[in-house]
């Protein structure tokens, strides 16, 4: 029989923050359950789009094909995404298009034929690419889409991003295309789009946060820091150090995460966290962490990953989705594990994060999770957290066919089903209206954004 006993547990004190800041003192493996009801069972979806338990239910406030106000129409492959408080009644979403050059062809005829000066990139008859982000205000208490509209286009696989504490989002390109092969800029960076955006910004690349595969970010609202996952089965984990907190235009320091400790760090290279032949990555254990600085991050040649790996910093198996929490992080690391089913990192700050002090007291990870069973947990990619202090992952299997579910994560390690997707897409972009009462997500393809509401105070353990 199957028990949740198959996941590896971090041993110590969890706190999601975020919503809630929560406190379950020390856990030990041995006191994990063997199981957790969630909500309860999941319940068929008369309309075949969403399985959820009793007492939830969703709405598609937006899909592929819906005119937008700017006469354009929502765009496909809907993937990270960002809420913020717009006032008492209404929030802003900022969505990414995980979209590339070659998606052209399928667009709607507008993009076909849109160009812009303000688009970042076009092709080599002018149209702007069709990868970048879309705006969407919605009324909680009415629950109507009140508008939506294009806020960056030109860029290439805007996959994930994360909110920043100065009510912005960072879109973050999963790309390393250069000019010349079919476009006439460099690919690889990271946006920054404002809530209040009116219509498309003046794309402005933050070149200083490096050129690389980028997949998410998160902000630490104490000092501004920002850490960035990348998604390549040979990745890297950093943090940028901006010179002006908030003004990440005006650079920065790019850093890469090395793993102290002989037992992790060879002379030459730096620790592998994959645990993909051998067990490297200790379990229910802390280990301490420190940084170095990387150079040349625009990086032309896409080796910012080997250069850092070569002088120390960990490798982690395809870097994801992020999520701050209550002075953590947590991020996905898609196919880690010796099943190459995923694993959760959670990184803890030191208190003088970034200053010359931390190397006195530093920060530290810990593999919080790392799946053994493909029914309980299998390829996560974004991630959030709920207004009970859970996290909620989305699934991202890499089948034929897929069985892609939203798994709840306790905090103490023990995972259960939230959501079951009934069509061949992934879940992304999952993220919780500021009061906690609703919960957006999107279907990647074809698009369609929910509001998921329900009673999130009735978690059955």
């Amino acid at each position: 029989m199957v028990t949740r006993r198959q996941f590896t547990l971090g041993a110590s004190a969890l706190a999601f923050g975020g919503l809630t800041a929560s406190y379950f003192g020390k856990v030990n493996a041995a006191s994990v359950l063997a199981s957790t009801h969630g909500f309860g069972p999941l319940l068929p979806d008369p309309k075949k789009v969403l399985d959820l338990p009793a007492g939830f239910s969703y709405q598609v406030i937006s899909q592929l094909g819906d005119e937008m106000d700017d006469g354009f129409t929502v765009p496909d492959k809907a993937d990270g995404m960002g809420c913020f408080a717009l006032d008492d009644d209404r929030v802003t979403l900022i969505r990414n298009h995980e979209l590339q050059p070659k998606d052209l062809a399928n667009a709607e005829k507008s993009i076909q034929q849109h160009k812009s000066t303000l688009a970042y990139d076009q092709d080599s008859e002018g149209v702007a690419l069709p990868g970048g982000t879309s705006k969407l205000v919605y009324n909680l208490k009415t629950q109507t889409l009140e508008e939506q509209f294009l806020t960056l286009v030109g860029t290439v696989r805007n996959c994930a991003g994360g909110i920043t504490p100065w009510n912005t989002w960072l879109t973050c390109e999963e790309s390393v295309l250069t000019a010349g092969s079919g476009v006439t800029k460099s690919h690889g960076y990271i946006f920054e789009i404002p809530a209040s955006a009116t219509g498309l910004v003046k794309p402005e690349p933050l070149t200083a946060m490096g050129r690389f595969n980028h997949e998410a970010a998160a902000v630490d609202p104490r000092t501004g820091i920002v850490y960035l996952t990348e998604d390549r089965g040979d990745s890297l984990f950093y943090r940028f150090i901006p010179n002006q907190r908030g003004q990440l235009d005006q650079g920065g320091q790019l850093q890469a995460l090395v793993l102290n400790g002989s037992e992790v760090v060879n002379d030459s290279q730096g620790y592998d966290t994959r645990n993909w032949e051998t067990q490297n990555m200790p379990l229910q254990e802390w280990v301490d962490a420190q940084w170095i600085n990387l150079d040349n991050p625009e990086s032309p040649e896409d080796d910012l990953r080997a250069r850092g790996y070569q002088e120390g910093a960990a490798l982690f198996a395809r870097g994801e989705g992020i999520h701050w929490g209550d002075n953590e992080l947590y991020f996905c690391c898609t196919n880690g594990g010796s099943k190459q089913l995923g694993q959760i990192m959670r990184y803890q700050p030191s208190a003088f994060e970034g200053q010359l002090q931390e190397a006195e007291e530093p920060g530290r990870l810990q593999l919080f999770l790392q799946s053994e069973d493909e029914s309980l947990y299998n390829f996560g990619d974004n991630l959030t957290v709920t207004p009970y202090g859970h996290l909620l992952v989305c699934e991202d299997q890499y089948t034929d066919v897929v069985e892609n579910h939203l798994r709840g994560v306790t905090p103490r390690g023990e995972a259960y089903d939230f959501a079951r997707l009934n069509m061949q897409t992934e879940l992304a972009g999952a993220c919780f209206s500021p009061d906690g009462s609703v919960l957006f997500i999107n279907l990647y393809s074809p698009t369609r954004t929910l509001a998921i509401r329900g009673p999130w105070e009735n978690f059955a353990g």
